[in-house]
């Protein structure tokens, strides 16, 4: 064995202990998000999150007498004939949202080589959405997914509810490691019936993600439902280390083969490989008109998370 498949097993087996829930979170670990989250929240994203997404229609609150610039659609005709003047209707917009968390829990989640390991990442970005999501009296479900649906936690509204998200987020430990994102999205058709706010939180890793795969059931979703896909990678997924032979385990399968990482070629190929994987996702992603959000594992996702609220913002105004 050379020093750097013995570097590779060793950091494998780093990875494998540290994916554990009881040596990767603690309740301080939760606490810590929900402080950081709690600031993101009532400072960068303070206004960003109601402006970007809409309620589900208007409620009727009541009626007043017509003044000059009112629109003449909303005069209620039975008002003004009993009074003999006009009143017209006044609504206001009926803001109590749906929002749901759909997160891969796949193998290739739980890797890392940054900040964070890929999970990690996403139950921040989880829990800086759930949080806005109940500031503003939002209710917040939540589906962990493999190859199968692992859990399922209904949409629920308040603080001690998203605690629990974020613990089941870093703590959860599923039964499967591979990846059916068509299965999941499926069963979101059947459990939601009222319009919701759909974020799907996942690598994009995986044979079921592949564009002529994913492109209907996400179609489907993504007409009834307000869909949002939050993509997380690491950057050793875009181009591979050079680290010599390196003994390489496929996370949902788990196959194993040897690979010469300083190979020209074959980083060549990898590289190329994976940029096409990304370009066709994004093309997929604007021919349905689903917004995406990419975080990296070596980045703070703050940034891009208020650059996509503000957008949100900018595109209903």
């Amino acid at each position: 064995m050379t020093k750097s498949e013995a570097r590779s097993r060793a950091g494998a087996s780093s990875v494998k202990r540290n994916a554990s829930g009881s040596d990767r979170v603690s309740a301080g670990h939760i606490r810590q998000i929900e402080i950081r989250t709690r600031r993101l929240v009532n400072t960068l994203f303070s206004g960003d999150y109601k402006s970007s997404f809409k309620g589900r229609g208007i409620e009727f609150l009541d009626v007043r007498e017509y003044q000059p610039g009112d629109d003449v659609r909303t005069i209620d005709w039975k008002v003004t004939a009993r009074f003999g003047k006009p009143y017209v209707k006044k609504y206001a917009e009926e803001r109590e949202l749906v929002v749901i968390l759909l997160v891969d829990a796949s193998g290739s989640d739980r890797f890392g080589t940054k900040r964070l390991f890929k999970l990690e990442q996403a139950a921040q970005v989880a829990a800086t959405l759930a949080f806005s999501a109940i500031r503003n009296n939002d209710k917040v479900g939540l589906v962990f997914f493999t190859d199968r649906i692992e859990k399922y936690v209904p949409p629920k509204k308040g603080r001690v509810h998203v605690l629990r998200l974020i613990r089941d987020i870093l703590y959860f430990e599923p039964e499967r490691r591979g990846t059916d994102a068509g299965q999941a999205l499926e069963f979101l058709m059947h459990v939601l019936k009222r319009r919701a706010i759909v974020f799907l939180i996942s690598d994009l890793m995986g044979d079921s993600y592949r564009p002529e795969a994913i492109r209907q059931p996400l179609g489907i979703v993504a007409r009834k439902h307000d869909l949002v896909v939050v993509s997380v990678s690491d950057p050793a997924e875009r181009e591979l280390p050079r680290l010599g032979l390196v003994e390489m385990e496929d996370a949902e399968t788990g196959e194993l083969a040897t690979v010469d990482t300083s190979d020209p070629v074959l980083r060549k190929q990898f590289a190329k490989s994976q940029s096409a994987r990304q370009d066709a996702a994004e093309r997929l992603f604007r021919q349905l008109g689903i917004d995406h959000i990419p975080v990296s594992t070596a980045e703070d996702f703050t940034k891009k998370l208020h650059q996509f609220f503000q957008k949100r913002a900018r595109r209903y105004r």
